[in-house]
């Protein structure tokens, strides 16, 4: 036997502990638990990076998709499916969140006085004023639901550069980024998006201030 090997072999030997434990068994141990400890950490941080990325995407008034979709420009544009729209990527945040908050109701039908508790939850169905205060609500932009009368005394007087509210006694609707959000018009009678121009004659028009 060589005299290097020789060597090693004796200390092997002479290293023995009381229980039986040579050499190699310790060394074997000791890269087993650094192995483990090692594993352990990288699942730990991948768990604590994956509960972080999902509180972003839940904070603070309606819950919202992630990445919502969004059109090039300063007009909010109709979905395909005709009852939804796109928001702009030119608009301010808040006008983009009244988008997606209104998206979130247009499968409801119209019901008086529907909407009117709270715009905090969505309700079984909602009328004129019901759907502005569920989208504007959403979005930051008034704190507590409103019918049309109280939308004629609400916000700034006069057409605002993104979101203008058309009230009168009788009914409201809403212009978001050129995009009308109305209960009435063609087709189904329930908050949708509206393509079709509606005469202002006999309301009163209202916008948030800033807006």
């Amino acid at each position: 036997m060589p005299l290097a090997l020789e060597h090693l072999h004796g200390l092997r030997q002479k290293h023995k502990y009381a229980s039986g434990i040579t050499l190699d068994r310790l060394v074997f141990v000791v890269l087993a638990v650094s192995i483990a400890l090692v594993v352990a950490a990288v699942s730990a941080g991948s768990a604590y990076a994956a509960k972080g990325k999902s509180a972003t995407t839940n904070q603070g008034g309606a819950t919202f998709a992630p990445t919502p979709e969004t059109t090039p420009g300063l007009r909010a544009k109709l979905s395909s499916d005709g009852r939804t729209a796109i928001a702009p990527v030119g608009a301010p945040l808040e006008v983009q969140r009244a988008v997606w908050a209104a998206n979130k109701i247009t499968k409801k039908r119209y019901i008086y006085g529907g909407g009117h508790k709270t715009f905090k939850r969505i309700d079984r169905g909602y009328d004129c004023s019901g759907t502005i205060s569920y989208a504007l609500g959403n979005a930051g932009l008034q704190d507590t639901t409103l019918n049309s009368s109280g939308y004629m005394r609400w916000g700034d007087r006069g057409k605002g550069d993104w979101i203008t509210v058309y009230a009168n006694r009788g009914h409201a609707y809403v212009m978001i980024a050129g995009l009308r959000l109305d209960t009435s018009g063609r087709g189904e009678k329930g908050p949708r998006w509206r393509k079709e121009k509606r005469s202002s004659r006999g309301f009163r028009a209202r916008h948030p201030e800033g807006f």
